[in-house]
């Protein structure tokens, strides 16, 4: 275990190299970039299965970009190439940022983690479990780690005032507090964010996060420049083995058009290197701070208590909005105790060690893959990047 003054060493040192290091990121301009051969080929093999058509993958250490590469295809019918600056749908990838940007309004005193949401979104005061009052009101810290006793769907239906009417009347899974249940808590905390602030809480996110941290290509609606960049979404075909065309209302801004904070996000590796180092640094990228090194803690700590089995791979538990490697194992062997990040729907995965020092992105765009967080691609990418980096 590295000692605290080395780490906090490193992450100074780590603020001043982005300066340098991130602005080349901004576009695939075709300049020279570092590249793990052995990510590329663990990758590549992956593609070659018909696992996925294509995939970006970017690793930094201490700040310092040392992979970052584009294998397959983005788009088979036409024989695309996959690019270094591809935007993806990132689906639940979004939670971790959604829960940030809660983080602000908590730092200006607006919020408290511990308030009842039916300050915020007032039908939550009369929600029941098994047809009974609740003894205790749902927190935000509950919405926050999936323990409100919410589930079911995560789509937003109209607005996040109306879909926060919505999760209001929706039963209970379980008792808030006791149980860890996967939900569309964020969709509510987008509805808090928007009563809190007094904006729109898509705007919210612009003002408070992207622009700040120049995440130019992080969006819910991409625009017509840059919709040509959107690797195409696939699905396995089990009859023919054949990777086809897939559809999903999650990243449609056609059928889902209002921004959803549990899942609606396009980015790109660039940007979310953007955000992770940010996180990774304790609230600043450069000379931009987001948050205080103790909200970072906050959001990156495990909240849920041991005895609640929390995400879908064995050894994590539950910050605010992330998921926190408690005990690494399997997929996750390459990662230390503490590492928080998310995965996506769609195979996205994006990860900060902070023992390590580093930033774990890989972005694919593969509906139908299972659980994308055990995957054997994530599994890979982590083990090749760690081995190499290792020596």
């Amino acid at each position: 275990m590295q000692s605290p003054l080395w780490t906090l060493c490193r992450n100074w040192i780590a603020v001043l190299l982005l300066t340098v290091v991130v602005p080349a990121l901004a576009e695939d301009t075709g300049r020279k970039v570092p590249v793990i051969d052995q990510v590329d080929q663990a990758v590549s093999k992956l593609v070659d299965k018909n696992v996925v058509a294509g995939a970006v993958t970017l690793v930094a250490e201490d700040g310092k970009l040392v992979h970052l590469s584009a294998v397959g295809k983005a788009d088979l019918e036409t024989n695309k190439p996959m690019t270094r600056d591809a935007m993806f749908a990132i689906a639940s990838m979004t939670k971790p940022i959604s829960a940030t940007a809660l983080m602000t309004l908590v730092e200006e005193g607006k919020v408290n983690l511990d308030d009842p949401v039916s300050k915020y979104i007032p039908e939550f005061a009369d929600v029941e479990f098994d047809g009974k009052k609740l003894e205790k009101p749902i927190t935000l810290r509950q919405v926050l780690t999936h323990t409100s006793g919410l589930g079911g769907d995560q789509r937003v239906v109209k607005s996040l005032e109306n879909q926060g009417k919505i999760l209001a009347d929706r039963p209970l899974y379980s008792v808030p507090g006791t149980k860890w249940q996967y939900s569309p808590g964020l969709n509510v905390i987008g509805r808090v964010i928007e009563v809190a602030s007094g904006q729109p809480y898509g705007d919210y996110l612009q003002e408070k996060i992207f622009t700040p941290l120049k995440m130019n290509d992080t969006t819910f609606a991409p625009t017509e420049q840059q919709k040509p960049r959107i690797a195409t979404l696939y699905a396995l075909d089990k009859d023919s083995g054949e990777l086809k065309p897939s559809s999903s209302w999650i990243g449609n801004v056609k059928t889902d058009p209002y921004p959803n904070p549990s899942a609606g996000l396009y980015s790109t590796a660039s940007d979310l290197f953007r955000f992770y180092q940010m996180m990774l640094n304790g609230g600043f990228l450069g000379d931009t701070k987001i948050l205080s090194r103790d909200s970072v803690a906050e959001l990156t700590t495990a909240q849920t208590p041991d005895e609640i089995v929390t995400g879908f791979t064995p050894g994590n538990r539950w910050g605010l909005g992330y998921c926190v490697i408690r005990e690494p194992q399997g997929v996750t062997e390459a990662l230390s105790p503490g590492t928080f990040g998310h995965g996506g729907a769609f195979g996205t995965q994006s990860w900060g060690d902070p023992e390590k020092g580093r930033v774990y992105l890989l972005l694919v765009q593969r509906s139908n893959l299972g659980n994308s967080d055990g995957s054997d691609l994530r599994k890979d990418f982590q083990n090749a990047a760690n081995t190499a980096l290792s020596k």
